[in-house]
């Protein structure tokens, strides 16, 4: 009685996060320099999917604006979220540390080296062209977490926590001094290079939608499948392979399709931290430890979370854009200090 009422009480705060992940949506979209109401965006897009022709010339500039600029900077950012937080929920879980995310392992210092890369030589991938530095930069990120488990399996070959965290953050630091070098020496791509490190959803596009979207659902999809060697994996290793979880393999797999979410989101996004470590603390508080309602939860919070931080860093100053990743600075350093001070209490 108590597991069916527990799993009716969550189904119903699922389904209320993803109306809120809905209401949010339009709202972040209809909210700019010109101002769209939410009527007029429902009527455009109602219009626009049923193929049906916009009347008046305030509909066609707003159905513009709307569906070229605003809808796909506010997807791309709530896809973002969704992989940054399900990465967080996966990392904090595998590692069993509050505080680890895939940028403990080199995620962001790794991709924006690839990035900075593509900045300085001005290098294009003929069938790729625009998405040429998402491209380098989610593969040079993948690789540097690649580096982290192969360093680590070289010093203990069952992986430890703490061994991998070390391993990611020396890997890291190594990544983001070879930075260091690449910044100095590229002083004509300076601002473009320090602007993407911080994080931005400024003139995002539908490819970027339709590069996310499929990864996404799909890499969380996997990681439902996993749930519930999560959930043994968090009460301990041992007690993971006494009830017969290949605790390596396992690990291995998620900790690999959690990077590949923060590596795609970090090329396309720029830096844009914290919303790996807020969501999934906050989604636990009402959802509790299962991993089947973890996961889904932690991608729409984290969603919804990346969009309100890109309305505020687009609205608050009139004449120019904050970087998103500052916005996000600004919540989450007390909440890591709340996190972390709380764990030590």
């Amino acid at each position: 009685m108590n597991l069916k009422r527990s799993t009716k009480r969550h189904t119903v705060r699922i389904v209320l996060l993803l109306a809120i992940s809905v209401i949010t949506i339009l709202v972040a979209a209809s909210i700019g320099s010109a101002g769209i109401g939410l009527r007029d965006e429902v009527q455009i897009l109602v219009d626009t999917l049923l193929g049906r022709p916009l009347s008046g010339q305030l509909n066609l500039i707003s159905a513009n604006i709307l569906l070229n600029v605003r809808l796909p900077r506010v997807l791309t950012a709530f896809l973002v979220g969704m992989g940054l937080a399900i990465s967080g929920t996966v990392m904090q879980s595998i590692l069993k540390n509050p505080l680890a995310s895939s940028y403990t392992l080199g995620v962001s210092s790794g991709a924006s080296l690839g990035a900075a890369a593509v900045m300085m030589t001005g290098i294009s991938i003929p069938l790729l062209k625009s998405l040429t530095m998402s491209f380098v930069g989610f593969l040079t990120g993948l690789l540097t977490v690649f580096l982290v488990i192969m360093f680590t399996y070289k010093l203990q070959q069952n992986l430890e926590n703490q061994t991998i965290i070390l391993v990611g953050m020396v890997v890291s630091l190594f990544m983001s001094a070879i930075l260091t070098v690449f910044i100095s020496l590229a002083q004509d791509h300076l601002e473009q290079i320090v602007f993407w490190q911080m994080g931005s959803f400024s003139g995002k596009g539908w490819d970027k939608v339709w590069l996310l979207l499929p990864v996404v659902v799909f890499v969380i999809f996997l990681l439902m499948g996993f749930h519930r060697e999560l959930d043994v994996m968090t009460l301990g290793e041992e007690e993971a392979m006494t009830v017969g979880v290949d605790v390596k393999q396992v690990k291995l797999a998620t900790i690999s399709l959690a990077t590949l979410l923060t590596a795609l989101s970090v090329s396309i996004a720029g830096v844009i931290g914290f919303v790996d470590l807020i969501a999934p603390h906050v989604v636990r508080k009402f959802f509790g430890a299962s991993h089947q309602w973890v996961l889904p939860a932690s991608a729409l919070f984290g969603g919804v979370l990346c969009v309100w931080a890109d309305l505020v860093a687009r609205v608050v100053l009139d004449a120019r854009e904050l970087p998103v990743g500052a916005v996000m600075a600004l919540i989450g350093a007390p909440f890591f200090c709340y996190v972390y001070f709380s764990k030590q209490k």
